[in-house]
């Protein structure tokens, strides 16, 4: 059996009270409405999505949506 360590000696100061910043749960629940398109790419941006995806360990398609979201949000319309 491990022995429970008990700390006892950390200064505690005053404490405060933080502001909640957490989003709210259904927030967090829902995500996004998505559609699905139909797109011809070149083969050489595709390579080039893969492979950045390979290397981060997540689908070509979800950096794809990201950077076009990203786009998007950048860049309203008037």
């Amino acid at each position: 059996m491990k022995k429970r360590i008990v700390y006892t000696d950390e200064p505690s100061g005053k404490l405060r009270i933080i502001k909640d910043f957490l989003p709210p749960p259904e927030v967090l629940a829902h995500s996004p409405v998505r559609v699905k398109v139909t797109i011809a790419l070149s083969k050489s941006s595709v390579d080039y999505f893969k492979k950045v995806a390979q290397k981060y360990h997540t689908p070509y398609q979800t950096i794809m949506r990201r950077l076009i979201d990203a786009y998007a949000a950048g860049h309203p319309l008037p």
